[in-house]
């Protein structure tokens, strides 16, 4: 491939993703405040996050912890929100003794309460893990929140609250993903200490 036919196609890459962003900002507004509200009132109420997800999806559950612990845009208070993607002795001896589709569902059953919230990601909603991570939150009174693309397979059934990429673009919908991940904390800060440094009122 030509230089300049390698820059054609990356900018063309780029513009479907900002495409598919823009029509994400017209459509899942409603979900999106749900799904803050939802944070803010667990967060009030002295309940934590709880995050999951595969491969790129077990990063951005990650990231967003992180956002919460220790600060998104402004220096606050920590926020409680743990990702159960990264304590290797948990997740390899779940793995091993009980079967890998059962990671996320047995930790949220030792950790989670009612009131906490439970934040699924998988870009096609299919994945065996995060559905059962997601049925062992229902069960215990969690609220749940989940991530996806596509047609949002069966998590989207199973979901409180879904915020769905209109894409079956694995990448575009991770991007999408870290977008609305910082919607949701820009958001949760918002609602929690004031108007957000990202989109001050006016």
């Amino acid at each position: 491939m030509r230089p300049e036919e390698l820059r054609e196609q990356i900018a063309r890459g780029l513009q479907a993703g900002a495409e598919i962003r823009a029509r994400l900002a017209e459509n899942c507004g409603e979900a999106l405040m749900r799904a803050v509200q939802q944070i803010h009132k667990a967060v009030e109420a002295r309940c934590k996050l709880m995050l999951f997800g595969n491969g790129g999806s077990a990063g951005d559950a990650q990231h967003m912890a992180t956002e919460f612990v220790c600060r998104f845009v402004r220096n606050r208070e920590a926020l409680p929100a743990m990702a159960l993607t990264t304590d290797s002795s948990v997740l390899t001896a779940i793995g091993n003794d009980f079967g890998f589709e059962q990671i996320f569902a047995r930790q949220i059953r030792a950790l989670g309460r009612p009131g906490d919230v439970a934040i699924g990601i998988s870009t096609s909603g299919r994945s065996r893990n995060v559905l059962e991570g997601i049925k062992a939150a229902r069960e215990m009174g969690l609220t749940t929140i989940a991530l996806t693309g596509g047609s949002g397979g069966e998590l989207a059934k199973l979901t409180d609250i879904v915020l769905l990429v209109p894409s079956t673009a694995t990448a575009i919908i991770q991007e999408c993903h870290i977008a609305l991940l910082h919607a949701m904390c820009e958001g949760a800060e918002a609602l929690l200490f004031g108007d957000s440094p990202l989109n001050p009122r006016i």
